[in-house]
């Protein structure tokens, strides 16, 4: 079992929720809830797997705040 983060961002025109693995090629998804992009995430990611274990180009790492006046 390996564990992949991902990031979700909302978006502006259609209001979706959408999701990528950062450095995963292909793996990414849409969804109109928080609990059907984590299953779309899930099923994406798998379906990649199927072709072999990727060759991630970046790690995923964390967020931080800045804060500007």
């Amino acid at each position: 079992m390996k564990t992949y983060y991902y990031v979700i961002e909302r978006c502006a025109d259609t209001g979706l929720f959408v999701g990528y693995v950062p450095g995963f090629a292909g793996a990414h998804s849409q969804a109109e809830t928080l609990d059907e992009l984590g299953e779309n995430m899930r099923e994406v990611i798998e379906m990649l797997l199927e072709d072999g274990e990727p060759k991630m180009e970046t790690k995923f790492i964390g967020t931080q705040t800045v804060m500007v006046a």
